[in-house]
């Protein structure tokens, strides 16, 4: 085998974050207000501030206007639904998130079905939902819309090829099971949707053609898993203690990049592939938001 392609997130995402930009400066020169993105934190989790902090700073690079709301961890679950409402009624917010996890007293489904569908840019709630099933014009989650984006940027052949995705969140493995088997590209796979109960995992991973990995079990998936040319889309992002970094950690995915890497066509590195991509699409579902181009 030759040298992996790297489907670099970070590259591309830096590449639409520019076309972006310039979406919003067509828009200003219009007189058009720039588009307004809005978090809701609930608590102090250390990854949650980090991502947040993230998409508030990408927010200033493309042009977009910002609000972060931080709430307390000890806020009752009536109390955020009233924020949510808030923000649901803001005519000045184009969309908003609330940034998971949430605290254990407050259920994320019915907090997910109270944000307004229209406003839903991170792609969660049951109307998007509904309507990417149909291949309806919808707000997708931003994570397998990254991805979506990185195997059509790279012209990764799709069409027949086996997909296996391993994981099935609402976030991520879900959606990517129905997005690439729909009729489109990228798209037209025979896709496999594996779990905590699949039998037999390993069998299966290495039939896979194309292998999504969604588990957060660092190095999970390593190069006797897999066969020879397969694409590989890590979407795992996990801190394992290492001493001989500065901050005491190192992030690592659920493939076992060193060993998987020779053996395929393409592979995303961690960090760098799918994570900057889910802000970059969260951004572009805010831009549609504001333009009103999904709903009106």
């Amino acid at each position: 085998m030759s040298e992996p392609i790297l489907l670099n997130g970070k590259a591309l995402s830096a590449t639409i974050q520019e076309e972006i930009k310039a979406a919003v400066d067509a828009r200003n020169a219009t007189g058009k207000r720039p588009p307004h993105l809005a978090a809701i934190l609930v608590g102090s989790d250390g990854a949650s501030e980090t991502y947040v902090g993230h998409k508030v700073k990408m927010c200033d690079k493309v042009g977009f206007k910002s609000t972060l709301i931080r709430l307390d961890e000890s806020i009752s679950e009536a109390d955020l639904l009233a924020e949510v409402d808030k923000l649901n009624k803001n005519a000045e917010i184009d969309g908003f998130i609330v940034q998971l996890p949430l605290p254990k007293h407050i259920d994320v489904d019915k907090v997910t079905q109270a944000v307004d569908h229209r406003k839903d840019v991170d792609g969660f709630h049951p109307v998007n939902i509904g309507r990417m099933t149909q291949g309806l014009p919808c707000y997708l989650p931003a994570t397998p819309a990254g991805i979506m984006q990185l195997l059509a940027r790279n012209e990764v052949e799709t069409s027949g090829k086996h997909c296996v995705v391993i994981g099935r969140s609402n976030i991520v493995g879900t959606p990517m099971s129905i997005l690439l088997s729909r009729n489109n590209y990228p798209g037209n796979c025979t896709v496999t949707l594996c779990h905590s109960r699949t039998k037999d995992l390993e069998s299966i991973v290495r039939t896979a053609d194309i292998l999504v990995v969604a588990l957060g079990r660092p190095h999970f998936v390593t190069a006797d898993m897999v066969k020879e040319g397969v694409v590989v889309v890590d979407v795992g992002i996990t801190r394992v203690p290492d001493a001989t970094k500065k901050r005491g950690y190192r992030l690592a995915g659920d493939v076992d990049f060193a060993s998987v890497a020779p053996k395929s066509s393409f592979i995303t590195p961690v960090p760098g592939g799918v994570g900057p991509m889910t802000v970059t699409c969260l951004l572009q579902n805010t831009l549609k938001a504001a333009d009103k181009e999904i709903y009106s």
